[in-house]
C-alpha cells in the first residue's frame, strides 16, 4: 500500500516512471586449444604485462597500451592515453606462472548485461605449449553471439599472438 501511495505522490509530482524492457539472459561456453612453440612459463609472460603488440581490440581510437597484471586482484586495463584515463576490462581471479590465468569481466561487451569468466591454461608438450582457452559467458546476449564471440578469440589467439611468438620480436625487447 504504501509503495502505491508512493508512487501517486510522484506521479502528482511530474516524475515519470522509468520504461522497462525485459531482455533474456543465456549463456554458453566457448573452449579453443592452441599450440605455441614456447615454453608454458614464456607463453604466459606474454600474454600478460604489456600485450599491446598482439593485442588490437579496444574502446579508444589510439589507446597508449594494454596491460595484464598476472596476480588475483590484477586488472586488464586499456590506456587511453598518459593522464589516467582508460577502462578496466577485467580483474584477475586466479594466477599461476606458465599453469593458469582466469579473469572475470566483459572486455569488449562492457555495458551490456554480462558476466564473463575467460580461463587460460597452459600445458607443456614436446613441441612447447598447448593453450586450452575456455570462455563463459551469461546474462544479456544477442543472437548468433556465440559465433562471434569463438571468431574473435580465434583472432587473438591464433592470429595476433601466434605470430607475434613465431615471428620473435618479442625477444628483441
Amino acid at each position: 500500500m504504501f509503495c502505491r501511495a508512493l508512487l501517486g505522490m510522484l506521479w502528482a509530482a511530474g516524475f515519470a516512471l522509468a520504461e522497462v524492457n525485459p531482455f533474456v539472459c543465456k549463456g554458453f561456453t566457448i573452449t579453443q586449444e592452441v599450440e605455441y612453440s614456447t615454453t608454458p612459463d614464456t607463453l604466459f609472460d606474454l600474454m600478460t604485462g604489456e600485450i599491446s603488440p598482439w593485442w588490437d581490440h579496444h574502446f579508444s581510437d589510439r589507446p597508449v597500451r594494454f596491460f595484464i597484471e598476472p596476480r588475483p586482484g590484477g586488472g586488464f586495463y586499456e590506456d587511453f592515453d598518459d593522464s589516467g584515463n582508460g577502462v578496466k576490462h577485467a580483474t584477475v581471479i586466479s594466477a599461476e606462472r606458465g599453469k593458469l590465468l582466469r579473469m572475470e569481466g566483459p572486455l569488449g561487451l562492457s555495458g551490456k548485461a554480462v558476466v564473463c569468466v575467460w580461463t587460460w591454461e597452459y600445458e607443456p608438450t614436446p613441441q612447447g605449449t598447448k593453450l586450452k582457452f575456455t570462455g563463459n559467458l551469461t546474462g544479456q546476449i544477442e543472437e548468433n553471439f556465440e559465433q562471434i564471440i569463438a571468431q574473435v578469440w580465434h583472432h587473438f589467439l591464433v592470429e595476433q599472438l601466434q605470430p607475434y611468438i613465431v615471428g620473435g620480436t618479442w625477444r628483441k625487447k
